[in-house]
């Protein structure tokens, strides 16, 4: 029996054809044989080839879907030196454009998001010896090409001491509201689990003294409604709308009706409030702000992910997350960034899984929010601007 291979190279695959030959002599093949069998050749050819190019097809669109709808990684757009129009960032080294086509609209605005500010404890003898100012020395390149900075000041501010019974209770001075200006710092989200360490006293001591040095507080209000109510960013005809809400429990502290306090709203309530506000302002952006999650847990919880579906379908156009004291990812619902914890920023805690954390930029552009994660590292409390 004589053997006939014919290889045939299609892509990065193969074709080996054997025939194993009834016949000892190839000669004896007639001419139509010879003919069915190129026939035969040619159609499995081009069967390979087609089913080739259909998987390569099915699994690069698989992979560019997974990574538009996650992104686990953390990166860093250096907008800063980028002189262009792009209409888009940087999200785990591609360009990212959220909600909505690119604009030749010439209304921007680009808002930073921190993590945790505390400016007590291992803080305060950095604070005390060079100032608070000094603190952001490492990331004031980013915060000066900001139009808002917006920090989740982990502590109150005031000169009296009257803390509430709770393990881990802070205060930090008030001349320090000065100083948080001076770095850049244009709001500061108050609905967490500390501004009320030194009871409602030293809570109105923090919003007063940030009111005054002209810092927006975020989660503040004298009733529930206040508390609700958005702070409104409006610049070159871009109108953005901050929520900020605490939804972890608090200790030993009350949401009264009619005393000053801070943003406690569950999901349900601030989803039906944010629905409220879309209805009535469908061009503008809305964020919601939220202190929310396990401590050093870098993923986010059920929970948290049940809720960030909640918060994006009642009108949502992005979530930015602290509490956890790491970094959670950057995910995608519904084509929204979220944001699910930004990790420390100003802080004094010391495992190195607590020194790593993220700023959000989030600029607003015509219909467009263009999202990037800027890395940092938290060397002796100070966050610096980790290189590429």
């Amino acid at each position: 029996m004589k053997r006939i291979s014919t290889v045939l190279g299609v892509d990065d695959l193969s074709l080996t054809i054997e025939i194993n030959m009834i016949n000892k002599d190839w000669g004896s093949l007639t001419k139509v044989a010879k003919h069915i069998l190129s026939v035969v050749c040619i159609l499995l050819c081009a069967l390979i080839m087609s089913n080739c190019q259909s998987s390569h097809g099915g699994n690069n669109a698989h992979f560019q879907e997974q990574r538009e709808q996650s992104d686990d990684s953390i990166s860093y757009t250096n907008l800063l030196n980028n002189k262009s129009e792009t209409q888009s960032s940087m999200v785990n080294g591609q360009w990212s454009t959220v909600n909505g086509q690119s604009s030749t609209d010439n209304s921007r605005l680009t808002i930073i998001f921190t993590g945790d500010v505390l400016l007590d404890r291992g803080v305060r003898p950095y604070a005390e010896r060079n100032g608070v100012q000094s603190l952001f020395a490492g990331v004031d390149s980013v915060f000066r090409q900001a139009d808002a900075v917006v920090i989740n000041l982990e502590c109150p501010l005031t000169d009296v001491a009257m803390p509430i019974n709770k393990h881990y209770i802070f205060r930090a001075d008030t001349r320090w509201a000065e100083d948080l200006k001076a770095a850049g710092v244009t709001h500061a989200a108050l609905a967490n689990n500390h501004t009320n360490d030194q009871g409602r006293q030293g809570l109105l001591s923090t919003f007063s003294h940030l009111k005054d040095v002209g810092i927006e507080p975020l989660g503040f209000g004298y009733t529930r409604k206040e508390r609700l109510q958005p702070v409104v960013i409006h610049q070159s005809g871009v109108e953005v709308a901050l929520f900020n809400s605490v939804t972890v429990p608090l200790e030993n502290w009350y949401d009264l009706e009619d005393r000053p306090g801070i943003c406690q709203a569950n999901v349900s309530v601030l989803s039906e409030t944010i629905g409220t506000y879309r209805a009535s302002h469908p061009e503008a952006k809305i964020i919601a702000v939220l202190h929310w999650g396990a401590e050093f847990q870098t993923t986010p919880s059920m929970q948290q992910r049940i809720d960030a579906q909640t918060i994006i379908s009642a009108g949502a156009d992005a979530i930015i997350g602290h509490h956890p004291h790491v970094v959670q990812p950057l995910r995608y619902v519904d084509g929204k960034p979220v944001f699910y914890s930004l990790g420390n920023f100003v802080f004094d805690q010391t495992p190195p899984i607590a020194n790593q954390a993220i700023m959000a930029q989030l600029t607003i552009q015509g219909d467009s929010i263009l999202v990037s994660s800027i890395p940092v590292q938290i060397k002796q409390c100070r966050p610096i601007v980790s290189p590429l």
